[in-house]
């Protein structure tokens, strides 16, 4: 996705203005739906790379890809900003409606979509668990509703890399600032008050249609994350996907989009009654 694309819009969050990057795709397609990217914990707008417009393309709809405050062009966390247990909470009930209001789009009268990928598909879940109305239908990829050992070991490894190895050089290609996004993430995925997080409760009242995909080499989460939204939304639908580690949409690109394509496709008529 050519950064050169991103557009900013400012929200009051935090008590103080905050940027958000931003770009829109495929606009000319008016009346279409549209689908909203959610990126994970260490993404931006720019990490996507082609993935949105591909899965935009092949659906024949419009999309909006934005960073999350804290990553990619958009403001960076402040030295002294410390993410709580609630940081993604708040990203789902506070930044999103402000960044809709913002940008004009109208969930009520319009619900979009939303495609989440890890903590973004945490995210994701929460918008839809708290605003029932405000959205079509939701795609979470490797999404968390629990803290598991495997997360937490995986991202002791990453903070490792990210002190030992060129890491933090890799992420500085995406984010204007890595150290933002990484040590937010980071310190709080591994401060041992955060192990007893979870939204398995909180994700019950979700009424629209929900496809829940993971990859069967996932580094980060075991199937018992998806399993876990399908044994409380009977609903749900589910995709397990082999040769596949926590991003399915680098691993297996042409497997999600086929398969995303065709659920929207059928599930484009409101909320299960």
């Amino acid at each position: 996705m050519a950064e050169k694309n991103s557009e900013f819009v400012e929200i009051h969050w935090h008590e103080r203005p905050v940027r958000i990057e931003h770009v829109w795709l495929s606009p000319e397609r008016i009346g279409t739906p549209l689908i909203v990217f959610l990126h994970e914990g260490l993404g931006s707008l720019a990490m996507w790379k082609d993935f949105p417009q591909r899965l935009c393309d092949a659906a024949g709809w419009r999309g909006l890809v934005y960073s999350r405050p804290g990553y990619g062009r958009s403001t960076p966390r402040t030295s002294d900003e410390i993410w709580n247990n609630d940081f993604m909470h708040a990203q789902a009930l506070e930044v999103m409606p402000a960044l809709f209001e913002a940008l004009g789009i109208d969930a009520a009268a319009q619900p979009p979509w939303l495609y989440g990928h890890s903590d973004g598909g945490s995210i994701a879940l929460l918008y839809a668990a708290h605003f029932p109305d405000a959205v079509a239908g939701a795609v979470v990829a490797a999404p968390h509703i629990l803290v598991e050992d495997r997360s937490v070991n995986s991202i002791e490894l990453a903070r490792l890399a990210y002190l030992e190895t060129d890491l933090r050089a890799r992420l500085a290609k995406y984010h204007d600032d890595p150290d933002s996004p990484f040590w937010g993430w980071n310190r709080i995925w591994l401060d041992p008050a955060f192990r007893t997080w979870s939204i398995e409760a909180e994700i019950t009242s979700i009424r629209c249609p929900l496809l829940a995909l993971q990859g069967l080499g996932d580094e980060y989460g075991t199937l018992q994350q998806i399993q876990g939204i399908a044994d409380r939304l009977p609903h749900t639908e589910l995709l397990k996907l082999a040769n596949c580690a926590h991003s399915p949409h680098r691993d297996q690109p042409e497997k999600v989009i086929e398969a995303v394509t065709q659920f929207i496709h059928n599930h484009n008529r409101g909320d299960i009654s």
